[in-house]
């Protein structure tokens, strides 16, 4: 099954393998460092002070963790092999590995957590192209939630951004909510009058008038940088020789599935937003990409890593799709990685500011998810059904974070993630209630087995921007006759 958005003009070059001038390319590449950083630095921090581990022990986690990123981003965006899906992916370890891994790096150490990272990392790399193959049975209903819930779970954690820390002073004051709205105001205005260049920009733009009003205002604090090495290497195995252990290896293993499930979100909001058909041999090479990326980052002293869904917004709101745009960003996080104190400027810019951002670039996942539901057929009864009960599964955690707190560890695990139990209630939903498309149990192979099957599969965006009927293969109805849920078209999301 194939995941289509805009297609490009024929004859233009693909935007995504477009490289910007280098007046251009960085500002915008560093627009999706700062989009992402915050939640690079904010895990291992919580995981570190979660064990008890010094300063400088979490220093070396959060470095490791930042230097990781950079690298994994640049094996996704520009692919080595069969690994790597070559689109506008940023990398990065995910939070719901937080309690695992708290829980094994207390009672087994860390040495047992990087084991066990390294091994689902592993793991993740070999079952890539059949678990991608799930997507086959992914329509727009299913995508559609499951990205929509990528992006409505995340907006709460900006909050904590915007009113900072409940013992902080002036916690939730009214600067902060200000200084927040403001900096939404001005994306908003950018986008609205300046010229396209100007609002590729808009992100950048407001960070920097943010922090400049924030200053003044006492919202600002830089002296962290002073104590910072300029400095710093990365070095394998920082915390000893890891430790391969079942019981650590288990719980890691089911926060794997979860990252892939939204890494698979993910890509396919990615291949919508920038006009990439999306089939399972693209969603292979993604996964394979997490997995060698998990796996590098437990030889690092890092955790395991997935996709960033902000970044896919911030492609959304920019219009800049090339994936050199974000290569250049996990480059400049290789830096950051290697010297602390860039790493500690970027870590110490106004939360406000980085908040209203961040609502702006996961309210934007959100609304690419529900123009991709729109698809679907929604005069059945029945996918209003399957879009009400997986919110309803997927938002549950986020309202009450300990709503599930006395249910086993693996269950917990899947459930508190939202994405997960929404993804997974969408996916079980409409095979009950819709069934599976006959197409669909007809071509069960994997494409990863048959070379050019991709290529010839791929739908012509020719025929399909003329308004010439979609062959069988692709929607498994009779030509002229309309699939229940057929797959947006290019008019449809352009």
């Amino acid at each position: 099954m194939k995941f289509r958005a805009r297609s490009a003009t024929a004859g233009s070059r693909d935007p995504v393998d477009t490289v910007p001038p280098l007046r251009h390319l960085v500002p915008l590449a560093v627009q999706h460092v700062i989009v992402a950083y915050s939640g690079m630095v904010t895990l291992p921090l919580v995981i570190g002070l979660g064990i008890g581990l010094s300063p400088a022990q979490i220093t070396t986690l959060v470095t490791a963790n930042v230097f990781v990123s950079g690298l994994a981003t640049l094996l996704q965006t520009l692919g080595l092999f069969n690994v790597g899906v070559k689109l506008p992916i940023v990398m990065g370890s995910t939070f719901t590995g937080i309690a695992p891994a708290i829980i094994v790096g207390t009672s087994a150490g860390l040495p047992a957590v990087f084991g066990a990272t390294i091994v689902v990392g592993v793991l993740t790399w070999v079952i890539a192209p059949w678990f991608a193959e799930l997507t086959r049975f992914f329509p727009p209903i299913v995508t559609g939630t499951t990205i929509a819930i990528i992006g409505f779970s995340l907006v709460p954690k900006t909050a904590t951004l915007i009113a900072g820390s409940a013992t902080a002073a002036g916690h939730g004051g009214a600067k902060r909510l200000l200084l927040a709205l403001g900096t939404i105001v001005l994306v908003v205005l950018l986008e609205r009058v300046a010229r396209p260049t100007i609002g590729r920009f808009a992100i950048l733009i407001a960070l920097v008038v943010g922090t400049s009003v924030a200053w003044p205002l006492g919202l600002t604090d830089f002296s962290a940088t002073a104590d910072a090495p300029i400095f710093g290497v990365v070095q394998p195995f920082s915390f000893g020789t890891p430790t391969f252990v079942l019981a650590a290896i288990l719980p890691m293993l089911v926060v794997q599935v979860v990252n892939m499930v939204e890494s698979t979100g993910d890509t396919l909001a990615t291949g919508v937003v920038v006009g990439r058909a999306v089939g399972p041999p693209d969603i292979a090479r993604a996964l394979r990409a997490d997995g060698v990326g998990t796996a590098i980052a437990g030889i690092f002293s890092s955790f395991t890593f997935v996709t960033f869904g902000g970044n896919v917004g911030l492609v959304s709101i920019t219009r800049v799709m090339s994936r050199y745009v974000v290569a250049t960003a996990g480059a400049i996080l290789v830096i950051i990685g290697l010297m602390p104190k860039l790493g500690a400027v970027v870590a110490s810019l106004p939360g406000p500011v980085l908040g209203g951002i961040g609502m702006v670039m996961f309210g934007t996942v959100g609304a690419i998810g529900i123009k991709f539901m729109m698809a679907a057929d929604f005069t059945r009864p029945r996918n209003h059904l399957i879009v009400a009960i997986a919110f309803g599964f997927g938002l549950m955690p986020v309202g009450n974070p300990d709503f599930y707190a006395h249910l086993p560890g693996p269950l917990q695990t899947v459930l508190t993630s939202g994405i997960a139990a929404g993804g997974i209630a969408a996916f079980l939903l409409n095979l009950l209630l819709n069934g599976i498309p006959r197409d669909q149990l007809d071509h069960t192979e994997l494409d990863d087995a048959q070379p050019g099957h991709a290529e010839a599969s791929r739908p012509d965006p020719d025929r399909a921007e003329a308004g010439h009927p979609v062959s069988t293969a692709e929607n498994g109805s009779a030509p002229g006759e309309p699939a229940p849920d057929a797959q947006p078209t290019s008019r449809e999301l352009s």
